[in-house]
């Protein structure tokens, strides 16, 4: 155990979060997400944790990346299907724990969004079972204090 750092973060978490540079990209996913499937080598189970609890853990340790509109991206439904509202608003409500300036999230289709994901730093697989309840965060500098 760190202190300051959130039990739900496992060591290989930590080690890929201190990892990742500037606009590397990392996805927090559901546990319907194809992670494995998409060729990503660097997968991290994270198995009975929810996203939003994730991101009240990962983004105190976590800049995010204040030269791009939306450092945070979810998925978009496929046509035909809805999102739970609940779900990006607990995703927000997590996110201004730390983050009071992030006004919402941008949206990708999810062909798109597994495109980007391919690309990401890692994938960590959670157990959330929401429908559509990934989310990438966009990697920035971390300021000097």
């Amino acid at each position: 155990m760190l202190k300051g750092i959130s039990p739900l973060i496992s060591p290989e978490l930590l080690k890929t979060l201190a990892e990742m540079g500037h606009g590397d990209e990392i996805v927090l996913s559901d546990a319907h997400f194809p992670a494995h499937s998409l060729g990503v080598t660097r997968v991290i189970r994270a198995d009975g944790l929810r996203v939003a609890d994730l991101l009240r853990a990962v983004l105190p340790v976590f800049e995010l990346d204040s030269y791009v509109e939306h450092p945070l991206v979810t998925m978009s439904p496929v046509p035909g299907d809805t999102l739970d509202p609940a779900v990006e608003a607990a995703y927000l409500e997590a996110v201004h724990a730390t983050n009071p300036e992030i006004k919402g999230f941008g949206h990708e289709e999810r062909y798109a969004f597994y495109d980007r994901a391919r690309k990401a730093y890692a994938i960590v697989i959670t157990g959330e079972t929401a429908k559509y309840g990934n989310i990438i965060l966009k990697k920035g500098v971390t300021p000097l204090s």
